[in-house]
């Protein structure tokens, strides 16, 4: 149909599309404020707002307590066992050089070597004692550690417990909220998509098709970006029931559009050629020959066959010849291309055929 088109109508049309395009722009971000700024929505809960703070505030001090407590415990266990580690490093010098010096005794059996034996041996046990008394150290501190540890992880379950409780009562919460938010989104867009069909259907081809469409542009970006992406989390169940209705509703549509059409065509097949000639339109009619399709019944025809002028389906014409020239031309052009002169019988441009 563009190829019939003068060229300011094409670029208006573009401008027009432009005005479409704009006038749903402002609209959606109009839209958006509203939804932004929807009333009787409360602010989203946290979950401190459901802790009980005396239980949370103990759990804490205890967990803290503890944490403090294993940290002091962690510092004196790392001293005592450095501690353990020398005097067991020194008791085992010590009891080297004491075989050793035991050995020598023994080749040289000197008995005035009696007495250093004696005080040797002490030095050692005291020693043994010494390194006895840095693990006894080490595994009370290990034992204390182990208890912190069990009072920190008890006072961590009992925060633990405290914020599930919590947690089960926000998420409760902010499901009702969800579904209140839901259902206004819901009331302000079905009411929209109504319309938006409605224009379709009625007016998308009226003289204010621009806001039409806008308006149809508007309400499909209500629904699929302000409405389905805030679905609650069985909103599969709804996304599937609104895809079922609007199918039905469409496919109704569709076959009923469908129906009506083919009646329509084939009560017109059935006019005589010069009476479907005036309910066809000249942009119509050119647009649909230059898609080699039939003006009258829109099925496909062979218009590169010279020989063929009338269409073989429908019986309407679609070349005939120039009253002045005689030059096989196109039936629905208003003016001969050979020799310029006006048709008669031709289709009215917008309109009915012009007499």
């Amino acid at each position: 149909m563009a190829g019939s088109r003068r060229l300011p109508e094409t670029w208006f049309r573009r401008g027009l599309w432009l005005i479409a395009v704009l006038f749903a722009a402002f609209l959606i971000g109009l839209g958006g404020l509203v939804v932004d700024q929807l009333p009787g929505v409360a602010p989203a809960p946290t979950l401190d707002a459901f802790v009980d703070r005396v239980q949370a505030e103990r759990a804490d001090a205890a967990i803290k307590q503890a944490q403090t407590r294993q940290e002091d415990i962690e510092s004196r266990l790392e001293t005592a066992r450095l501690q353990l580690k020398a005097r067991s490093t020194a008791y085992r010098n010590a009891r080297e050089s004491f075989n050793d010096w035991v050995a020598t005794r023994t080749a040289t059996a000197q008995a005035s070597q009696d007495a250093e034996l004696v005080s040797r041996t002490r030095a050692l046990d005291t020693l043994k004692a010494a390194e006895r008394d840095a693990q006894t150290q080490v595994d009370g501190l290990e034992a204390t550690q182990l208890d912190a540890q069990r009072a920190a992880q008890s006072a961590q379950a009992a925060r633990f417990a405290l914020n599930t409780a919590a947690g089960e009562q926000l998420a409760a919460v902010q499901r009702s909220q969800e579904l209140k938010v839901f259902g206004i989104r819901l009331a302000l867009t079905l009411p929209l998509l109504a319309i938006g069909g409605w224009l379709f259907v009625r007016q998308r081809k009226s003289t204010w098709w621009p806001f039409v469409w806008g308006f149809i542009f508007f309400a499909l970006f209500a629904f699929f970006v302000e409405l389905v992406p805030y679905l609650p989390d069985y909103g599969g169940y709804v996304r599937y029931l609104v895809g079922i209705v609007l199918t039905i509703l469409i496919g109704r549509y569709a076959i009923v559009s469908l129906q009506r059409y083919l009646a329509r065509q084939k009560a017109e097949e059935q006019l005589p050629d010069e009476e479907r000639r005036k309910t066809l339109s000249y942009d119509l009619a050119q647009a649909r020959l230059a898609k080699s399709v039939c003006p009258g019944c829109e099925r496909p025809v062979k218009l590169d066959d010279a020989e063929r002028d009338y269409c073989v389906h429908c019986g309407i014409c679609l070349f005939d010849h120039c009253g002045s020239c005689t030059t096989r031309k196109n039936a629905f052009a208003h003016f001969c291309h050979h020799c310029g002169a006006r048709s008669k019988g031709v289709v009215a441009e917008g309109g009915p055929a012009a007499r």
